[in-house]
Parts: C-alpha cells; structure tokens; sequence
C-alpha cells in the first residue's frame, strides 16, 4: 500500500521574492531555456469524486483524508488578478483543471470573469476546461454560456466494467457519454477525449475507443501512464509507449501523421488515412517535450509550479493576500519563469526516486494534469 500523502495546505514555503525594480511586461517573457510564457493551468479544488487508480487512488485519498479547507483556496477575484497580470506576460491559453474543478460551486462565474479578460495582441483568451465528465451533461450549456471555449474529458475505457474498476466509484460510461454529447451540443468545441493508457490495466480498451471515436466529433487522445506524484505507484514496467499504441491502432485503422498545430503542442497529432477524423499521442515518458514546454500551473491555494513533475511551489498567495501591488506580484513572476530551467522527463529515469530532490514530486490531484 503506497504510503500516505498529505497535501503542503498547512506548511507554507516563504513568499515569492520580490524584485527590487520594477518592470512594464512586455508580453514576451522567456525562461532559462528560451521557452515563452504561454499557457496557464489553474487548479480551482484539489477534490475529485473520482478515485482513479493512477491519480488520487482509495488506498490514500480515503475518507480521513485532509484536503484543504475553503478559506486556503484562492478566491476567483484572486485567480482573475492572476490570470491579468500573467496574460500580460504572454498568456494567451488559460485550462481550468481540479482535482474535478466542476466541483467548484459557481465556477460558471470564474468561466465569465476570465473570458472578461483581453489579450495585448486583441485576440481572444483560449479558455478551456479539464474534466472527468460526470457532471458535463448538467454542466455544460452554463459554461459555454458563460464563455467558454471547449472541454476536454478523461475517458479511460468503452467497456463499462473496466471503467468504474478505473474510476473505482461505480461511475457508468454511459453517463460519461452523455456528457460529451451534451457539450457537443452546446457548443464546447472541439472536444478532446484523454485516455490514460497503463499495461494490464485497460491496454484492451485501446482498439475500442479508437474505433468508437473515429468519425465522430471528438478528438481521442492517449496518454503514458505518468510517474506524477508518489501516490500512483508509478512504475515504468506499466507504460505502454505512445509508438506501441499507434502501432496497434494502426495494423486495422491506417494512420498517417499531422504536423502540430504550434509549438509546444502535448500531443503528437495523427490522421486515419481515410479522412474520418484524428487522434494524439501524449508521450511524456518515451518522447519528453521539455525542449518546448509553456506551461506555468497555478495550484488551487496559490503555489506556482513550474514543472508538472515539480517537488516545490512558489507562494503567490502571501503576495495576493499581503498587501502588493500588481507591480509586485508581475515581477515575482516574471523574475520565477527567467530562472525556470525544467526538464524533468528529460533526465528521468527508469528509478525516478533519486529525481525528486527536496521532497516527493507534486501529486497530479493538487496541481492538475
């Protein structure tokens, strides 16, 4: 049994520093490595009503488990401010992640705040959504309404028995199912359906959703099962690389591959030859993308993380709650992603232990995916 894990909520790392001289943004932050500023993930709850075996299994996330009390997370007026400062520096791509972040009472409001938001270059904010489906179908007119872009839904098997022994809650796929057409129906487009692949678990599963997807309007996307966290039990003998499932998928459904959409995209894109649609393939473990990762995670109580295999985070609460200026809280940021130098998965190893450095790797739950 994997030992348990309790969230930092009550050990808070000192504030982020402040630079002494401040600075207008410029919209074109860079890191150590030369990566822009691009995309920010915001986890708004670390709760979820799923217990998936790769991400907050039962065996520690148990009803005596501790999460974070309200008062800890970030208010949507915290979040927003964020977001504007953040967006100056170069955002352009904004996910709302949990945890479920549909859990998140009133999130529909945070949706409309943020599409509030204007970009320097006048273009529209990219807005979308994570989420584990099961309350899309109640869900999703609001959050379109709201301004919302598209969603993208965890989807680990077709087979309804392989299903709830994955999300371990008896949750049905029908319902999962019936949230994805009530998005497509209200719009939330285009949507992208992420299947986490782990050997033994549900590799049977990959030929049935392939073929189930394929024509329709959905983009099905695999992901390796990933050493996030500690929690999971990661353990590299379960991946199943991106290059065997394309393989498998393409001895009966013939594929061919499409250049990116930009760059820093997860997944490497593929076409069924016969036109009817495409899939992506999130390679994290066997084809690490570091070289051009964008990403800065914002943790549901105000930790930047600028890594999703990170051991630390940076405290950005203490500034939004102490008293700084916007000037302030700008170049905390603007001074943490110049000296981010990551690439987690392109050192990693098949003993991932001797990386985490400073304590174990952030779980997925807390930060988001």
């Amino acid at each position: 049994m994997p030992e348990k894990i309790i969230l930092m909520n009550d050990l808070r790392s000192p504030a982020m520093p402040v630079p002494s001289v401040a600075e207008a943004p410029t919209g074109l932050l860079a890191d150590a490595r030369g990566r822009p500023l691009h995309d920010l993930r915001i986890s708004v709850t670390d709760r979820c009503n799923f217990r998936c075996v790769y991400c907050m299994p039962k065996e520690v996330f148990d009803k005596d488990y501790a999460y974070l009390p309200h008062g800890d997370l970030l208010s949507f007026e915290e979040i927003t401010r964020v977001a504007r400062l953040l967006i100056a520096h170069g955002v352009e791509k904004i996910r709302l992640t949990g945890g479920e972040p549909l859990l998140r009472k009133n999130l529909e409001r945070l949706v409309g705040m943020l599409r509030a938001l204007g970009t320097p270059s006048g273009r529209p904010l990219d807005l979308t959504l994570t989420t584990n489906g099961s309350l899309l179908a109640r869900k999703a007119q609001a959050l379109k309404d709201a301004g919302l872009d598209r969603v993208t839904v965890s989807l680990d098997a077709l087979d309804d028995t392989v299903f709830r022994r994955m999300n371990d809650v008896d949750f049905a796929v029908a319902d999962v199912l019936h949230g994805l057409d009530a998005a497509h129906a209200a719009g939330l487009g285009p949507i992208k359906v992420n299947m986490v692949v782990k050997r033994g678990t549900n590799e049977d599963q990959i030929l049935p959703m392939a073929r189930h997807f394929k024509g329709s309007p959905f983009i099905l996307r695999f992901i390796e099962y990933m050493d996030v966290g500690a929690s999971n039990g990661w353990n590299m003998d379960e991946v199943i690389p991106s290059a065997e499932v394309v393989r498998r998928i393409g001895a009966e459904l013939p594929l061919a591959p499409v250049a990116a959409n930009y760059s820093g995209e997860t997944a490497a894109r593929w076409r069924y030859v016969d036109n009817c649609g495409e899939v992506g393939f999130i390679s994290s473990v066997t084809q690490a993308f570091c070289h051009d990762c964008t990403r800065l995670r914002l943790s549901t109580e105000g930790k930047l993380y600028t890594c999703l295999f990170a051991t630390r985070g940076h405290d950005l609460r203490a500034l939004l709650r102490g008293g700084r200026t916007d000037a302030d809280i700008s170049g905390a940021v603007a001074q943490l992603w110049r000296g981010r130098a990551d690439r987690y998965s392109e050192t990693r190893t098949v003993d991932t232990s001797g990386l985490a450095r400073g304590g174990k790797k952030v779980e997925m739950s807390y930060i988001g995916g």
